[in-house]
């Protein structure tokens, strides 16, 4: 039984959807101490000038050593209506964003007060959406040591980091996207990248 250890992250990039697909158990760290530019508030899209960060502004916690299972969304700087005016100015001509979009849509109008609640609520529905079945619970302490058929990705999967070098189980397979022919592929973006691009073909991709 092959078991992934996982940070909560926002719109995760497809690397982090190919544990999802692949592994029999995935464990959500909620205890993990939260760190600001890594995918637990921030997703990578594609623009049509390139590579597009969205970041969840985060309410500033009380202590330095605050677990992600606390930390709150701000309502700072209007981001729900932001995020979504660029992921449908991204993603408008895809051919599979009309198709997807009232799925999405719902939650860049509801409130959540927690951003693992939130992030964990958006990758059912990709899960669902994609059709993949990852048995996934959150952790019920923070890990220092695993055992053999355990490997850790917590904080591998990360936008400061290279792919390649830290993750060589990860190879990422080309899929068309709507602005290929100008920007080249984009690897390892948003797993809404995927969806909107390659709709139901997008397991395949992952698998």
């Amino acid at each position: 039984m092959r078991i992934a250890y996982l940070s909560s992250a926002y719109l995760a990039p497809v690397e982090y959807y190919t544990k999802l697909a692949t592994y029999d158990k995935i464990y959500i760290e909620q205890y993990d101490h939260y760190m600001k530019q890594t995918y637990r508030n921030r997703c990578t899209i594609s623009g049509p000038d390139g590579e597009l960060a969205l970041s969840i502004p985060t309410v500033k916690p009380d202590t330095l050593k605050c677990p992600m299972k606390d930390i709150r969304i701000s309502d700072h700087g209007n981001w729900r209506h932001l995020h979504w005016n660029a992921i449908e100015s991204a993603y408008n001509n895809t051919p599979f964003f009309e198709y997807y979009k009232d799925d999405f849509r719902p939650f860049y109008e509801k409130k959540y007060e927690y951003l693992i609640d939130f992030n964990e609520e958006l990758c059912n529905l990709i899960c669902k959406l994609i059709d993949i079945h990852p048995n996934i619970e959150r952790t019920s302490e923070y890990k220092m040591d695993f055992c053999p058929e355990e490997t850790d990705f917590r904080e591998l999967i990360h936008p400061k980091k290279d792919f390649r070098t830290v993750d060589p189980e990860f190879i990422p397979h080309p899929y068309y996207q709507v602005f290929e022919n100008k920007l080249g592929f984009l690897p390892n973006l948003s797993v809404i990248d995927l969806l909107f691009n390659m709709g139901p073909e997008g397991l395949l991709i992952l698998q």
